[in-house]
Order: structure tokens, then sequence, then C-alpha cells
């Protein structure tokens, strides 16, 4: 079996993709999946925002190594073979990707896998940080799903309609 790389977009890199990155990372490690899962954005903000660390920090999850890139690393020579791109902000679903290299199998799968901004709630920090907590927990659970499928043995199109049902639960 091959590691299965997965790379989550958001245009800023600090909330939403790196929530995704670390809750595939850390239910892949308890599950004994060998799946690396990765963050970037088109226009990083070159931070994480707090809420998401704290989000992460207060369900366990070490926040350590996390940090704001470009989607650029992901597509030049030395990058992972990407065998999924997922993205979870609206921005970044309409803008046009750069060339992502798959495996041996061809380009990576792509779905798209929409969240609100949990930056924009309202309602002070409290409301931020409800809706950081939010977002985790849906991320998490759609990333639970993810490796409940046998995503090493799919074909890309069974793999396709997998992940594209996971985004309509």
């Amino acid at each position: 079996m091959k590691r299965i790389h997965v790379l989550v977009l958001c245009t800023h890199n600090s909330a939403r993709s790196v929530l995704a990155e670390a809750m595939l990372g850390h239910w892949a490690r308890k599950l004994g999946r060998d799946v690396q899962a990765h963050s970037a954005g088109s226009a990083p903000s070159g931070r994480i925002n707090p809420f998401a660390l704290e989000a992460l920090a207060n369900a366990g999850i070490a926040t350590a190594g996390f940090r704001s890139k470009r989607w650029d690393e992901f597509s030049g020579a030395g990058a992972p073979p990407l065998s999924i791109v997922i993205t979870v902000c609206d921005s970044a679903a309409a803008e046009s990707c750069p060339v992502f290299f798959g495996g041996t199998g061809g380009p990576p799968v792509k779905v798209h896998w929409g969240y609100p901004d949990p930056s924009n709630a309202e309602g002070g920090d409290a409301g931020k940080r409800r809706a950081f907590e939010l977002t985790r927990q849906a991320i998490g659970y759609r990333m639970l799903q993810l490796l409940s499928a046998p995503i090493e043995t799919m074909d890309r199109a069974t793999l396709h309609a997998a992940l594209t049902a996971i985004g309509q639960s």
C-alpha cells in the first residue's frame, strides 16, 4: 500500500484548511492509516488564526509545526504525489489552481467541501470560538468519513464519487 497524500486548500491557509489538515492527520494516526494531510492557500496570510489553534488544542490535538503556506509548494519538483485535493472555502474553489501532480495513477482527484468562514462569526470572541469549534467538528466528521473508505484501492471515478458524497453529507 502506498501513502495517500491529501492537500486541503483555502485562500489564506489560516483557518479551515489548517483545521482540516490537523483533523485528517489526527484521525489517520488514531486509525493507523497511511494518510498524510497537508494544507495550503493561494494567498496565505502568513499566520494561523489563533481561534483555529485554540479549537485544536481544546480537542487535544497538537498544533506545533502548522504554518500558513502557499499552494505552489505542492506543485513543483519534490512535492508529495497528491492523491486528493479538497477546497474548503468558496473563494479557493473558484480560483484557478496550479497543476498538482499525483502518483502513478495520474493527477489528484479534486473536490470541494465548503464551510462558512468561522473568522466572520458574530458575537465577539465567544462567537468566534463557538464557530471555530463547530467548524472543527464538522471537518473532523468528514475526515472520519474519508478515512472509513478504502481510498487506497479505489479507482479515480469511485474515489471522486465517494468524496463528492461525503461533501454532500
